[in-house]
């Protein structure tokens, strides 16, 4: 698939509501993969750059971020178009609806997005088996957890354990949410005593699970890119002092500075895209400075380019993920960062 290509069809989806264009989008995607036309739209798959990162190998290092396939029925067309990982989710231990419609608005001229979905998702047990039936992809999986809307901060180490156990020996790695700003109080969690006391319950349970089963599942923390030079150095603390396998950075950010008066930038929620770009890399930056090569740095928020990717990788992320890139870009997107990354 071409960029012109890649535009033609946007160009149509953009002209429906943007929820409606994401679930139409994703239902094309399954209907002609399953019809075995895909390969043909998508063209030759990139060749394999593989990454060692969390003690897995990534096919290539350039992942979907979570957010896209929420309930992880696309998996094979996602890889089809040359994906090396698929993060599914947010998935919640029970099934929850979200938040009300409208939740997702595009603020097209500064490749942005903003949602508000909440967390809605069919619940781990249906995330696991839509997981389960996917037949050719070939690259990692993760499972990004998170809490449900009704349960109390108090009680969300058990949401996160649910889920955990809910997935493992599916999920090649588990990320546990604790930055979105669409769940009523979830950004607390990063405060660092909270964030030390759910890590240590989650690796306890790693161990345990790891001992019952013979399986070894990672887990990554995703962090907020709205966070202090203070914040960053206590929370670099809390991961390793705690084992903490990987740290995906970052979510969406809250603040609207960067499409001040623009359509849609008055709405609630959080605001991804190329706005985000160059925060997103500062807070990977700041990270690295602490966690170095201990604590390896998944990079995701604002890669629009090739050029975009190598700056994350150079702030010192291991792999790259892409969402709303994704979105206004499409496949060739994919394949001009690893063509950039194999000419280096």
């Amino acid at each position: 698939m071409t960029s012109g290509q890649y535009n033609l069809a946007r160009n149509l989806l953009f002209k429906l509501d943007a929820e409606d264009a994401h679930h139409l989008s994703l239902e094309l995607l399954r209907r002609t993969e399953s019809a075995g036309i895909l390969k043909y739209v998508a063209g030759k798959l990139p060749k394999p750059q593989p990454v060692e990162c969390m003690g897995l190998t990534f096919p290539n290092p350039v992942g979907l971020a979570a957010g896209l396939d929420k309930e992880g029925t696309t998996i094979d067309a996602l890889g089809r178009l040359g994906f090396g990982s698929v993060e599914i989710g947010t998935i919640t231990p029970k099934p929850q609806p979200g938040n009300p419609l409208p939740r997702l608005f595009r603020i097209i001229e500064e490749e942005a997005i903003i949602n508000r979905m909440g967390f809605n998702n069919v619940g781990i047990d249906q995330g696991v088996a839509n997981v389960r039936a996917a037949k050719t992809f070939r690259g990692i999986v993760g499972f990004n957890i998170g809490k449900n809307k009704i349960t109390p901060n108090a009680n969300a180490v058990d949401d996160y354990l649910a889920a955990l156990r809910g997935c493992w020996g599916v999920a090649d790695y588990v990320t546990v949410n604790i930055s979105s700003p669409n769940t009523p109080g979830l950004r607390d969690l990063q405060a660092a005593d909270d964030t030390a006391r759910l890590l240590e319950a989650l690796k306890l349970e790693q161990v345990i699970l790891t001992e019952r089963t013979g399986i070894h599942m990672p887990i990554a923390l995703k962090v907020a890119p709205d966070m202090g030079e203070e914040q960053i150095s206590e929370l670099s603390k809390v991961f390793l002092e705690g084992g903490l396998d990987g740290l995906i950075a970052t979510n969406t950010t809250i603040s609207r500075e960067q499409v001040l008066g623009k359509p849609y930038a008055q709405q609630a929620g959080g605001l991804s895209g190329k706005p985000v770009t160059e925060k997103s890399t500062e807070v990977i930056k700041a990270f690295y400075s602490h966690l170095g090569e201990q604590i390896p740095i998944i990079g995701v928020g604002g890669i629009m380019t090739a050029d975009d990717a190598v700056e994350k990788l150079d702030a010192g992320a291991k792999l790259i993920q892409l969402y709303t890139g994704f979105i206004y870009h499409g496949p060739p997107l994919i394949h001009s960062i690893l063509n950039k990354l194999a000419a280096r």
